[in-house]
């Protein structure tokens, strides 16, 4: 963060000073959530939580060297302290147990304070990204690309909502070029809020699926919501498009900022041609932009993440960097975030894919399609999804995961493990089971360890080894069933060769 004394940042949030015997302290270091995590000078944000309430640890950020807390009350230590003014109106889980206005106090304070912040650095270029899918993945790779031509900042994993947005600005300082902004949504308007206290200068739509169907209610309201974004950009501003998309592209009406388009499949202002998959589904293809063209080879895996490519590639350019840099950029990065299409193989030639921090329609899909082409590239391999429910799709769940069974049988896959007992991974199983898929249902990321370990060892020996690939595994669900640890069982102990 750039240096700021406790009164400016009194001034900047609305607080008052308490305990705190010199004003023109300044907040030298990082701002933190975690008292552990405190550096000396640094600013503590008490939170509070659903089962911590981070004003109970303020004496011991102050000891571990913060020169303030940012709080809710008074905490017997020097703080900037925000009042309550009353209860959130919003849907978001932060504000799940804010019973009287604490936690919306804090959080806009931190807003206002990364608001001052990114607004105080002139040479700071904003890019903001939002989109059903792909929003982290894409996050990424533009880090990648935008770090050819100076110092950036990306948030670490999906730091994209009310709270993970300001915490990443605030990491900004006097050298930072860019700062790259992961927009979420769970409602109409919360975009606009994220774009008032981190304003965007480049804004990207990257598709508009039905990720959170069940809040928003429709398509329309999603592609509403996501718009949101690009209607926040300066009319100096630039807003890159998925021209692929139907709902995105029909957004460029909704901004005064200059439109930009991008497409894995037809012409527009910047497009792949040549696509290719390896055996391991990263792809390569012709990168055109301009009249020009460079070849671009990923490190990350699945076809879908051209697209993506494409999006950090349209916002490489617009930020000053040449077609080659922006190639390179895209062909030297690797994957970045934990549990996204991170693909490792193990000594016996087991490939596990594991993508278990989110899934959606679209990401299902995606990740379904990327497991059938690495076990179709191999000689003998078999395709085995182990997956669990997608959260918030409200009352279409169950019809969603009946697809997810349809498109195991479209793309071949041979063995479905689905976890939980839940009626939507019930819906997904029996779909699966009725298109003769082998299927079976685990209670819990144990068993389905287990399950997965016994399809394995069904394997003929002369068809494993590390000069045959053997068998692709698929693991992926909504974050909070931490399915993740099904692909962490899987490889440990092994001698992992990743990627490859």
């Amino acid at each position: 963060m750039i240096p700021l004394t406790l009164a400016e940042i009194a001034e900047i949030t609305g607080g008052e000073l308490h305990d705190v015997e010199k004003p023109d302290t300044p907040v030298t270091g990082t701002i933190e959530f975690d008292s552990r995590l405190i550096t000396p000078g640094g600013l503590f944000i008490a939170l509070p939580g659903a089962r911590v309430d981070g004003h109970d640890f303020a004496a011991t950020a102050i000891t571990a060297g913060a020169a303030a807390v940012l709080a809710a009350r008074p905490v017997g230590v020097p703080a900037v302290v925000v009042k309550p003014t009353g209860r959130p109106d919003s849907n978001a889980d932060i504000y799940a147990h804010d019973t009287d206005g604490s936690v919306k106090a804090v959080v806009e304070a931190l807003a206002a304070l990364a608001h001052a912040v990114v607004t105080r650095l002139p040479e700071l270029t904003v890019v903001g990204i939002t989109g059903s899918a792909g929003k982290t993945s894409t996050k990424d790779l533009v880090a990648s690309v935008l770090r050819m031509a100076g110092e950036t900042v990306a948030p670490p994993g999906s730091f994209n909502n009310e709270i993970g947005l300001p915490y990443t600005a605030l990491r900004c300082t006097t050298d930072t070029r860019f700062l790259v902004a992961e927009m979420s949504a769970r409602g109409i308007g919360h975009i606009a809020h994220l774009a008032r206290s981190v304003p965007p200068h480049i804004g990207a739509v990257l598709n508009v699926g039905t990720a959170h169907l069940g809040e928003f209610g429709s398509r329309e309201n999603i592609a509403r919501a996501k718009g949101e974004l690009i209607e926040a950009l300066p009319a100096r501003g630039v807003a890159v498009l998925n021209a692929d998309d139907p709902f995105v592209a029909a957004m460029a009406p909704r901004t005064r900022a200059r439109v930009v388009t991008y497409s894995a499949g037809t012409r527009a202002d910047l497009w792949a041609g040549d696509i290719r998959l390896d055996d391991v589904a990263r792809a390569s293809f012709t990168l055109h932009a301009g009249g020009e063209s460079a070849p671009v080879r990923l490190q990350v895996f699945g076809e879908h993440q051209v697209s993506n490519a494409l999006a950090a590639a349209a916002i490489g350019l617009e930020a000053g960097l040449d077609l080659s840099r922006v190639a390179a950029g895209l062909s030297g990065h690797t994957s970045a975030s934990a549990h996204r299409m991170d693909v490792q193989t193990r000594a016996d030639g087991v490939t596990v894919i594991n993508d278990a921090y989110n899934a959606n329609p679209d990401s299902m899909k995606a990740g379904i399609a990327a497991l059938a082409y690495t076990a179709a590239a191999r000689r003998h391999a078999r395709a085995i999804a182990v997956l669990g429910q997608m959260s918030e799709l409200g009352t279409d769940a169950e019809a969603a995961h009946r697809k997810i069974g349809r498109q195991l049988d479209r793309y071949r896959v041979e063995h479905l493990i689905a976890v939980g007992d839940d009626p939507h991974s019930r819906a997904m199983a029996t779909e699966a089971a009725n298109r003769g898929i082998t299927t079976e249902v685990a209670r819990d990321v144990d068993e389905a360890t287990r399950l997965v370990e016994a399809v394995l060892r069904t394997r003929p020996i002369e068809h494993t080894g590390p000069g045959n690939p053997g068998d692709v595994v698929l693991v992926k669900a909504s974050n909070s069933l931490g399915l993740w640890r099904v692909a962490e069982n899987l490889i440990q102990q092994q001698n992992i060769q990743k990627g490859s």
